[in-house]
Protein backbone atom coordinates (compact mmCIF):
# COMPACT_ATOMS: atom_id res chain seq x y z
CA UNK A 1 0.00 0.00 0.00
CA UNK A 2 0.95 3.59 -0.68
CA UNK A 3 2.81 4.30 2.99
CA UNK A 4 2.31 8.85 1.72
CA UNK A 5 0.02 10.18 4.47
CA UNK A 6 -3.12 12.34 2.70
CA UNK A 7 -5.41 14.78 4.44
CA UNK A 8 -8.58 12.43 5.56
CA UNK A 9 -10.69 14.53 3.49
CA UNK A 10 -9.14 12.94 0.08
CA UNK A 11 -10.81 9.46 0.62
CA UNK A 12 -13.48 10.81 -1.65
CA UNK A 13 -11.16 11.46 -4.44
CA UNK A 14 -10.40 7.34 -4.87
CA UNK A 15 -13.47 6.52 -6.73
CA UNK A 16 -14.70 6.46 -9.91
CA UNK A 17 -17.43 9.84 -9.98
CA UNK A 18 -20.15 7.65 -11.27
CA UNK A 19 -19.48 4.30 -9.11
CA UNK A 20 -21.63 3.76 -5.93
CA UNK A 21 -19.90 4.98 -2.52
CA UNK A 22 -22.32 5.21 -0.28
CA UNK A 23 -25.74 3.80 0.45
CA UNK A 24 -27.59 5.91 3.17
CA UNK A 25 -31.36 7.22 3.95
CA UNK A 26 -32.53 5.26 1.39
CA UNK A 27 -30.57 7.36 -1.61
CA UNK A 28 -27.22 6.08 -3.07
CA UNK A 29 -24.13 8.61 -3.29
CA UNK A 30 -21.76 8.23 -6.21
CA UNK A 31 -18.11 9.13 -5.71
CA UNK A 32 -19.35 12.73 -7.69
CA UNK A 33 -22.03 13.23 -4.82
CA UNK A 34 -20.23 12.07 -2.20
CA UNK A 35 -17.58 14.67 -2.49
CA UNK A 36 -20.60 17.59 -3.07
CA UNK A 37 -22.30 16.44 -0.04
CA UNK A 38 -19.06 16.73 1.71
CA UNK A 39 -18.09 20.01 0.38
CA UNK A 40 -21.22 21.84 0.93
CA UNK A 41 -21.31 19.79 4.66
CA UNK A 42 -17.82 21.37 5.28
CA UNK A 43 -18.86 24.86 4.29
CA UNK A 44 -22.05 24.96 6.64
CA UNK A 45 -19.69 23.79 9.43
CA UNK A 46 -17.85 26.59 9.23
CA UNK A 47 -20.84 28.83 8.47
CA UNK A 48 -21.67 27.68 12.19
CA UNK A 49 -18.83 30.01 13.31
CA UNK A 50 -16.14 26.70 13.91
CA UNK A 51 -12.86 28.12 13.38
CA UNK A 52 -10.26 24.83 12.51
CA UNK A 53 -9.43 22.87 15.34
CA UNK A 54 -12.75 23.46 16.81
CA UNK A 55 -14.59 20.11 17.56
CA UNK A 56 -17.81 19.22 16.33
CA UNK A 57 -19.99 16.20 17.98
CA UNK A 58 -22.62 13.98 16.23
CA UNK A 59 -25.01 11.96 18.36
CA UNK A 60 -27.33 9.83 15.59
CA UNK A 61 -28.14 6.67 14.16
CA UNK A 62 -26.28 5.65 10.87
CA UNK A 63 -27.64 8.65 8.40
CA UNK A 64 -25.97 10.04 5.57
CA UNK A 65 -25.02 13.03 7.42
CA UNK A 66 -23.00 10.64 10.48
CA UNK A 67 -21.48 8.66 7.40
CA UNK A 68 -20.37 12.23 5.88
CA UNK A 69 -19.47 14.13 8.90
CA UNK A 70 -15.99 12.28 9.72
CA UNK A 71 -14.72 13.54 5.92
CA UNK A 72 -16.56 16.94 6.25
CA UNK A 73 -14.83 17.99 9.61
CA UNK A 74 -11.84 17.15 7.98
CA UNK A 75 -11.88 19.04 5.42
CA UNK A 76 -13.38 21.89 7.31
CA UNK A 77 -10.51 21.75 9.95
CA UNK A 78 -12.77 20.87 12.62
CA UNK A 79 -12.35 17.62 15.23
CA UNK A 80 -15.05 14.96 14.59
CA UNK A 81 -16.27 13.65 17.82
CA UNK A 82 -18.90 10.80 17.01
CA UNK A 83 -21.68 9.87 19.85
CA UNK A 84 -22.72 6.27 20.29
CA UNK A 85 -26.19 6.30 19.69
CA UNK A 86 -26.91 3.68 22.30
CA UNK A 87 -25.43 6.25 24.75
CA UNK A 88 -27.44 7.72 27.56
CA UNK A 89 -27.48 11.51 28.64
CA UNK A 90 -24.74 11.25 31.27
CA UNK A 91 -22.60 9.42 29.18
CA UNK A 92 -23.19 12.12 26.09
CA UNK A 93 -22.96 14.81 28.52
CA UNK A 94 -19.17 13.62 29.51
CA UNK A 95 -18.05 12.95 26.21
CA UNK A 96 -19.34 16.09 25.35
CA UNK A 97 -17.95 18.46 28.44
CA UNK A 98 -14.71 16.40 28.29
CA UNK A 99 -14.29 17.53 24.76
CA UNK A 100 -15.04 21.01 24.39
CA UNK A 101 -17.50 20.37 21.63
CA UNK A 102 -19.00 23.72 20.21
CA UNK A 103 -21.64 21.95 18.30
CA UNK A 104 -23.60 18.73 18.58
CA UNK A 105 -26.16 17.14 15.79
CA UNK A 106 -28.56 14.61 16.88
CA UNK A 107 -31.94 14.10 16.82
CA UNK A 108 -33.89 16.29 18.82
CA UNK A 109 -34.97 13.90 21.40
CA UNK A 110 -31.48 12.47 22.42
CA UNK A 111 -30.52 16.55 22.16
CA UNK A 112 -33.30 17.29 24.51
CA UNK A 113 -32.18 15.08 27.26
CA UNK A 114 -28.59 16.77 27.84
CA UNK A 115 -27.59 20.03 29.10
CA UNK A 116 -24.84 21.56 27.49
CA UNK A 117 -22.13 24.01 26.28
CA UNK A 118 -22.36 23.05 22.84
CA UNK A 119 -24.75 24.51 20.76
CA UNK A 120 -27.23 22.03 19.80
CA UNK A 121 -28.52 21.57 16.31
CA UNK A 122 -31.41 18.95 15.66
CA UNK A 123 -31.34 16.64 13.07
CA UNK A 124 -34.53 17.48 11.91
CA UNK A 125 -33.08 21.00 11.54
CA UNK A 126 -29.77 20.37 9.60
CA UNK A 127 -29.47 22.84 6.51
CA UNK A 128 -26.75 22.67 4.01
CA UNK A 129 -25.78 25.45 1.90
CA UNK A 130 -24.82 25.99 -1.44
CA UNK A 131 -21.39 26.68 -0.59
CA UNK A 132 -18.93 24.61 -0.82
CA UNK A 133 -15.02 23.77 0.65
CA UNK A 134 -12.69 21.92 -2.03
CA UNK A 135 -10.37 18.94 -1.01
CA UNK A 136 -7.49 20.58 1.70
CA UNK A 137 -3.61 20.15 2.13
CA UNK A 138 -4.06 20.18 5.59
CA UNK A 139 -0.97 18.51 7.68
CA UNK A 140 -1.43 14.67 7.73
CA UNK A 141 -0.39 15.28 11.92
CA UNK A 142 -3.12 17.59 12.84
CA UNK A 143 -6.37 16.05 14.93
CA UNK A 144 -8.98 14.70 13.22
CA UNK A 145 -11.02 13.08 15.87
CA UNK A 146 -11.42 11.72 19.04
CA UNK A 147 -13.00 8.49 19.53
CA UNK A 148 -14.17 8.15 23.38
CA UNK A 149 -13.71 4.15 24.61
CA UNK A 150 -16.53 2.47 25.82
CA UNK A 151 -15.21 3.22 29.74
CA UNK A 152 -15.27 -0.03 30.68
CA UNK A 153 -12.37 0.96 33.50
CA UNK A 154 -14.10 4.48 34.10
CA UNK A 155 -15.38 7.53 32.19
CA UNK A 156 -14.61 7.30 28.82
CA UNK A 157 -11.69 8.63 27.46
CA UNK A 158 -11.12 10.68 24.07
CA UNK A 159 -8.49 9.05 21.92
CA UNK A 160 -6.81 11.84 19.61
CA UNK A 161 -6.69 10.55 16.10
CA UNK A 162 -4.86 12.43 13.45
CA UNK A 163 -5.70 12.40 9.76
CA UNK A 164 -2.59 10.07 9.42
CA UNK A 165 -4.24 7.56 11.70
CA UNK A 166 -7.12 7.39 9.76
CA UNK A 167 -5.73 7.67 6.40
CA UNK A 168 -3.24 4.82 6.82
CA UNK A 169 -5.93 2.96 8.84
CA UNK A 170 -8.04 3.00 5.94
CA UNK A 171 -5.16 2.25 3.35
CA UNK A 172 -3.77 -0.82 5.43
CA UNK A 173 -7.06 -2.29 5.82
CA UNK A 174 -8.20 -1.95 2.36
CA UNK A 175 -4.77 -3.46 1.24
CA UNK A 176 -4.59 -6.84 3.45
CA UNK A 177 -8.95 -7.14 3.31
CA UNK A 178 -8.02 -7.10 -0.76
CA UNK A 179 -10.97 -4.55 -1.40
CA UNK A 180 -11.90 -4.24 -4.70
CA UNK A 181 -14.39 -1.52 -6.41
CA UNK A 182 -17.18 -3.99 -6.92
CA UNK A 183 -16.99 -4.53 -2.78
CA UNK A 184 -20.48 -3.96 -0.93
CA UNK A 185 -20.02 -3.25 2.88
CA UNK A 186 -22.89 -4.02 5.18
CA UNK A 187 -21.63 -1.28 7.95
CA UNK A 188 -23.71 -2.57 10.96
CA UNK A 189 -20.98 -1.53 13.55
CA UNK A 190 -21.36 1.16 15.41
CA UNK A 191 -19.59 4.30 13.52
CA UNK A 192 -18.46 6.20 16.73
CA UNK A 193 -16.62 2.81 17.61
CA UNK A 194 -12.95 2.88 15.39
CA UNK A 195 -13.69 -0.39 13.73
CA UNK A 196 -17.05 0.48 12.79
CA UNK A 197 -15.92 4.00 11.43
CA UNK A 198 -13.32 2.36 8.95
CA UNK A 199 -15.75 0.32 7.74
CA UNK A 200 -16.50 3.36 5.59
CA UNK A 201 -13.14 4.87 4.98
CA UNK A 202 -12.06 1.85 4.04
CA UNK A 203 -14.60 0.84 1.39
CA UNK A 204 -13.98 4.83 -0.17
CA UNK A 205 -10.00 4.35 0.13
CA UNK A 206 -11.04 1.24 -2.39
CA UNK A 207 -13.57 2.91 -4.44
CA UNK A 208 -15.77 0.48 -3.23
CA UNK A 209 -19.22 1.22 -1.45
CA UNK A 210 -20.67 1.24 1.81
CA UNK A 211 -24.25 0.43 3.12
CA UNK A 212 -24.99 2.20 6.30
CA UNK A 213 -27.21 0.18 8.19
CA UNK A 214 -28.56 -0.36 12.05
CA UNK A 215 -30.86 -3.23 13.03
CA UNK A 216 -32.77 -4.42 15.54
CA UNK A 217 -32.48 -8.12 15.15
CA UNK A 218 -29.84 -10.58 14.06
CA UNK A 219 -32.39 -11.14 11.48
CA UNK A 220 -32.36 -8.14 9.84
CA UNK A 221 -28.55 -8.31 9.01
CA UNK A 222 -29.14 -11.87 7.19
CA UNK A 223 -32.16 -10.42 5.13
CA UNK A 224 -29.81 -6.89 4.03
CA UNK A 225 -27.33 -9.24 3.42
CA UNK A 226 -29.28 -10.74 0.68
CA UNK A 227 -30.91 -7.54 -0.44
CA UNK A 228 -28.21 -5.50 -1.20
CA UNK A 229 -25.98 -8.31 -2.46
CA UNK A 230 -23.30 -7.40 0.44
CA UNK A 231 -20.00 -8.68 0.04
CA UNK A 232 -18.09 -8.01 3.17
CA UNK A 233 -19.70 -8.30 6.52
CA UNK A 234 -17.70 -7.29 9.84
CA UNK A 235 -18.58 -7.98 12.74
CA UNK A 236 -17.97 -8.43 16.98
CA UNK A 237 -18.03 -11.56 18.59
CA UNK A 238 -21.50 -11.17 20.11
CA UNK A 239 -23.04 -10.66 16.92
CA UNK A 240 -21.36 -13.22 14.84
CA UNK A 241 -22.48 -15.82 17.63
CA UNK A 242 -25.88 -14.43 16.75
CA UNK A 243 -25.34 -14.61 13.20
CA UNK A 244 -24.12 -18.39 13.09
CA UNK A 245 -27.74 -19.09 14.72
CA UNK A 246 -29.75 -17.96 11.72
CA UNK A 247 -31.06 -19.44 9.21
CA UNK A 248 -29.33 -18.37 5.96
CA UNK A 249 -30.78 -20.20 3.02
CA UNK A 250 -28.41 -18.77 0.96
CA UNK A 251 -28.57 -14.99 1.43
CA UNK A 252 -24.79 -14.98 2.25
CA UNK A 253 -24.09 -16.40 -0.64
CA UNK A 254 -22.67 -13.00 -2.06
CA UNK A 255 -20.41 -12.61 1.00
CA UNK A 256 -16.66 -13.23 0.05
CA UNK A 257 -15.09 -11.12 3.31
CA UNK A 258 -15.84 -11.87 6.39
CA UNK A 259 -13.94 -9.85 9.42
CA UNK A 260 -13.86 -10.53 13.02
CA UNK A 261 -12.36 -7.64 15.85
CA UNK A 262 -13.49 -6.59 19.24
CA UNK A 263 -12.64 -9.89 21.24
CA UNK A 264 -11.71 -13.11 20.48
CA UNK A 265 -13.95 -15.38 18.43
CA UNK A 266 -14.06 -18.94 19.92
CA UNK A 267 -12.58 -22.35 17.83
CA UNK A 268 -16.63 -23.76 17.75
CA UNK A 269 -17.71 -20.80 16.31
CA UNK A 270 -14.80 -20.22 13.87
CA UNK A 271 -15.48 -23.71 12.71
CA UNK A 272 -19.63 -23.15 12.41
CA UNK A 273 -18.32 -19.61 10.05
CA UNK A 274 -16.54 -21.59 7.98
CA UNK A 275 -18.88 -24.23 7.74
CA UNK A 276 -22.02 -21.57 7.27
CA UNK A 277 -19.47 -19.25 4.21
CA UNK A 278 -17.52 -21.95 2.77
CA UNK A 279 -16.31 -19.36 0.21
CA UNK A 280 -15.87 -16.71 2.28
CA UNK A 281 -12.49 -15.76 3.75
CA UNK A 282 -12.73 -14.84 7.43
CA UNK A 283 -10.19 -12.76 8.70
CA UNK A 284 -9.13 -13.04 12.44
CA UNK A 285 -7.91 -9.43 13.96
CA UNK A 286 -7.07 -7.82 16.96
CA UNK A 287 -7.01 -4.26 17.41
CA UNK A 288 -7.17 -1.39 19.99
CA UNK A 289 -8.55 1.83 19.81
CA UNK A 290 -5.24 3.48 20.93
CA UNK A 291 -3.40 1.97 17.62
CA UNK A 292 -6.43 1.25 15.77
CA UNK A 293 -5.60 -2.06 13.97
CA UNK A 294 -3.03 -4.26 14.90
CA UNK A 295 -2.94 -8.09 13.12
CA UNK A 296 -4.72 -9.65 11.21
CA UNK A 297 -4.80 -13.49 10.12
CA UNK A 298 -4.43 -14.89 6.65
CA UNK A 299 -7.69 -15.95 5.94
CA UNK A 300 -5.73 -19.37 4.16
CA UNK A 301 -4.54 -19.88 8.22
CA UNK A 302 -7.58 -19.79 9.40
CA UNK A 303 -8.56 -23.58 9.12
CA UNK A 304 -5.38 -24.08 10.69
CA UNK A 305 -4.81 -21.93 13.19
CA UNK A 306 -8.19 -20.77 14.41
CA UNK A 307 -6.80 -19.67 17.89
CA UNK A 308 -4.80 -17.28 16.15
CA UNK A 309 -5.05 -13.34 15.40
CA UNK A 310 -2.16 -13.07 12.79
CA UNK A 311 0.67 -10.81 12.36
CA UNK A 312 1.27 -7.09 11.71
CA UNK A 313 -0.96 -5.01 9.78
CA UNK A 314 0.42 -2.86 7.01
CA UNK A 315 1.69 -0.04 9.21
CA UNK A 316 2.01 -1.95 12.42
CA UNK A 317 4.93 -2.80 14.11
CA UNK A 318 4.19 -5.53 17.45
CA UNK A 319 6.53 -7.08 19.65
CA UNK A 320 5.74 -9.15 22.87
CA UNK A 321 7.28 -7.09 26.04
CA UNK A 322 8.38 -8.28 29.55
CA UNK A 323 7.23 -6.68 32.59
CA UNK A 324 10.55 -4.74 32.55
CA UNK A 325 9.94 -3.36 28.97
CA UNK A 326 12.55 -6.33 27.05
CA UNK A 327 11.54 -8.34 24.68
CA UNK A 328 9.67 -11.72 25.05
CA UNK A 329 10.92 -14.56 23.41
CA UNK A 330 8.94 -16.75 21.25
CA UNK A 331 6.87 -18.65 23.46
CA UNK A 332 6.72 -16.73 26.15
CA UNK A 333 3.92 -14.61 27.51
CA UNK A 334 4.08 -10.46 27.67
CA UNK A 335 2.34 -7.47 26.88
CA UNK A 336 1.47 -6.47 23.38
CA UNK A 337 3.13 -3.40 22.82
CA UNK A 338 2.43 -1.15 19.08
CA UNK A 339 4.31 1.07 17.46
CA UNK A 340 4.55 3.04 14.03
CA UNK A 341 1.90 5.20 12.23
CA UNK A 342 -1.12 3.71 13.16
CA UNK A 343 -0.59 5.25 16.73
CA UNK A 344 -2.72 7.23 18.15
CA UNK A 345 -1.88 10.39 19.70
CA UNK A 346 -3.23 9.97 23.12
CA UNK A 347 -5.55 10.69 25.34
CA UNK A 348 -7.38 14.46 24.95
CA UNK A 349 -6.60 16.31 27.98
CA UNK A 350 -5.57 13.29 29.99
CA UNK A 351 -1.85 13.62 30.28
CA UNK A 352 -1.65 11.18 33.45
CA UNK A 353 -3.16 8.24 31.56
CA UNK A 354 -1.34 9.19 28.18
CA UNK A 355 1.91 8.93 29.52
CA UNK A 356 1.51 5.78 31.33
CA UNK A 357 0.12 4.14 27.86
CA UNK A 358 2.03 5.99 25.02
CA UNK A 359 5.91 5.59 25.98
CA UNK A 360 8.28 6.45 23.51
CA UNK A 361 6.32 5.92 20.57
CA UNK A 362 4.74 3.00 21.57
CA UNK A 363 1.08 2.05 22.98
CA UNK A 364 1.10 -0.39 25.71
CA UNK A 365 -1.86 -2.71 25.21
CA UNK A 366 -2.81 -4.45 28.48
CA UNK A 367 -3.38 -7.35 26.43
CA UNK A 368 -1.40 -10.52 27.36
CA UNK A 369 -0.40 -12.69 24.26
CA UNK A 370 1.99 -14.55 23.01
CA UNK A 371 4.04 -15.27 19.55
CA UNK A 372 4.98 -18.82 17.89
CA UNK A 373 7.78 -19.24 16.30
CA UNK A 374 5.74 -18.96 13.14
CA UNK A 375 5.04 -15.57 13.41
CA UNK A 376 1.55 -15.82 14.75
CA UNK A 377 -0.19 -14.20 17.72
CA UNK A 378 -2.11 -15.54 20.00
CA UNK A 379 -3.97 -14.03 23.01
CA UNK A 380 -4.33 -14.97 26.21
CA UNK A 381 -6.32 -11.93 28.13
CA UNK A 382 -6.57 -8.57 29.56
CA UNK A 383 -3.34 -8.56 32.03
CA UNK A 384 -5.71 -7.34 35.00
CA UNK A 385 -8.55 -10.02 33.63
CA UNK A 386 -6.31 -13.34 34.22
CA UNK A 387 -7.29 -15.29 37.20
CA UNK A 388 -4.87 -16.25 39.79
CA UNK A 389 -5.71 -19.28 41.44
CA UNK A 390 -4.21 -21.77 43.51
CA UNK A 391 -0.99 -20.31 42.45
CA UNK A 392 -1.77 -20.55 38.79
CA UNK A 393 -2.42 -18.09 36.18
CA UNK A 394 -5.54 -19.01 34.29
CA UNK A 395 -6.53 -17.28 31.30
CA UNK A 396 -10.50 -16.41 30.69
CA UNK A 397 -10.61 -17.31 27.39
CA UNK A 398 -9.13 -20.83 27.63
CA UNK A 399 -12.26 -21.57 30.46
CA UNK A 400 -14.83 -19.87 28.17
CA UNK A 401 -13.27 -21.46 25.09
CA UNK A 402 -13.93 -25.13 26.47
CA UNK A 403 -17.29 -24.16 27.64
CA UNK A 404 -18.35 -23.37 24.17
CA UNK A 405 -16.96 -26.34 22.88
CA UNK A 406 -19.18 -28.25 25.45
CA UNK A 407 -22.10 -27.75 23.21
CA UNK A 408 -24.00 -26.26 26.70
CA UNK A 409 -23.42 -22.75 26.16
CA UNK A 410 -24.02 -20.61 23.43
CA UNK A 411 -22.22 -17.53 25.25
CA UNK A 412 -19.68 -17.68 28.23
CA UNK A 413 -17.46 -15.29 30.72
CA UNK A 414 -15.18 -16.22 32.88
CA UNK A 415 -13.86 -14.40 36.29
CA UNK A 416 -11.80 -14.58 38.97
CA UNK A 417 -13.76 -14.17 42.41
CA UNK A 418 -11.90 -13.53 45.79
CA UNK A 419 -11.28 -16.97 47.59
CA UNK A 420 -9.95 -17.25 50.99
CA UNK A 421 -8.33 -20.64 49.97
CA UNK A 422 -7.66 -20.25 46.55
CA UNK A 423 -6.60 -16.52 46.07
CA UNK A 424 -9.42 -16.53 43.23
CA UNK A 425 -12.05 -19.08 42.59
CA UNK A 426 -13.17 -18.92 38.97
CA UNK A 427 -16.97 -18.46 37.90
CA UNK A 428 -18.04 -18.73 34.85
CA UNK A 429 -21.09 -17.13 33.68
CA UNK A 430 -22.65 -18.74 30.39
CA UNK A 431 -26.18 -18.59 28.19
CA UNK A 432 -27.48 -22.20 28.39
CA UNK A 433 -27.82 -24.44 25.62
CA UNK A 434 -30.08 -27.59 25.20
CA UNK A 435 -31.31 -29.75 28.46
CA UNK A 436 -28.99 -29.73 31.89
CA UNK A 437 -26.62 -27.61 30.99
CA UNK A 438 -24.54 -27.42 34.09
CA UNK A 439 -24.20 -31.71 33.79
CA UNK A 440 -22.92 -31.34 30.80
CA UNK A 441 -20.58 -28.11 31.48
CA UNK A 442 -19.03 -30.15 34.38
CA UNK A 443 -18.79 -33.44 33.20
CA UNK A 444 -16.88 -31.70 29.52
CA UNK A 445 -14.48 -29.87 32.25
CA UNK A 446 -13.80 -32.56 34.32
CA UNK A 447 -12.72 -34.80 30.96
CA UNK A 448 -10.83 -31.93 29.47
CA UNK A 449 -9.47 -29.14 31.91
CA UNK A 450 -6.99 -29.79 34.74
CA UNK A 451 -8.81 -28.69 38.44
CA UNK A 452 -7.30 -25.65 39.28
CA UNK A 453 -8.83 -24.32 35.51
CA UNK A 454 -12.74 -25.80 36.12
CA UNK A 455 -15.19 -23.47 37.10
CA UNK A 456 -16.03 -23.53 41.16
CA UNK A 457 -19.35 -22.02 40.37
CA UNK A 458 -21.52 -21.63 36.89
CA UNK A 459 -24.05 -18.77 36.60
CA UNK A 460 -26.42 -19.89 33.43
CA UNK A 461 -28.19 -16.65 32.46
CA UNK A 462 -30.64 -16.12 29.50
CA UNK A 463 -28.80 -13.37 27.55
CA UNK A 464 -25.26 -11.28 27.92
CA UNK A 465 -25.18 -8.05 28.37
CA UNK A 466 -23.91 -6.31 25.66
CA UNK A 467 -22.00 -2.68 25.51
CA UNK A 468 -22.14 0.44 23.40
CA UNK A 469 -19.83 -1.17 20.88
CA UNK A 470 -22.32 -4.13 20.79
CA UNK A 471 -19.29 -6.50 22.72
CA UNK A 472 -20.05 -8.22 25.96
CA UNK A 473 -20.06 -5.71 28.97
CA UNK A 474 -17.96 -7.73 31.26
CA UNK A 475 -17.77 -4.58 33.98
CA UNK A 476 -22.10 -4.96 34.27
CA UNK A 477 -20.62 -9.15 34.78
CA UNK A 478 -18.48 -8.36 37.28
CA UNK A 479 -20.94 -5.98 39.21
CA UNK A 480 -23.56 -8.25 39.00
CA UNK A 481 -21.43 -10.97 40.26
CA UNK A 482 -20.27 -8.55 43.34
CA UNK A 483 -23.82 -7.94 44.03
CA UNK A 484 -25.53 -10.95 43.86
CA UNK A 485 -26.42 -13.56 40.32
CA UNK A 486 -26.58 -11.92 37.09
CA UNK A 487 -30.15 -12.59 35.79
Amino acid sequence: PDPTPFPLDHLTKCGTPDAPALVADGRTFDYAALEGAVASTAATLRGHGLVPGDRVASWMGKTALACILPLAAARAGLVHVPINPVLRRTQAEHILTDSGAGLVIGNRARLETIETAAKPIALEEWKVGGERIGPSRRDPAKLAALLYTSGSTGRPKGVMLSHANLWLGAISVAHYLGLAPDDRTLCVLPLAFDYGQNQLLAAWASGSCAIAFDYLLPRDVVRAVGRHDVTLLAGVPPLWHQLAEQEWDGQGASLRTLTNSGGHLPEPLVRRLRTLFPEARLHLMYGLTEAFRSASLDPALVDVHPDSVGSAIPFAELRIARPDGTTAEPGEEGELVHSGPLVAQGYWNDPARTAERFRDGEVWSGDTMVIGTNGLLRFRGRDDAMIKTSGNRVSPTEVEESALASGAVSDAAAFGVPDAKLGQAIVLVAVARGEEPEERLRAHFAAELPGFMRPARIVLIAQMPLGPNGKVDRTALRLALDEGEPR
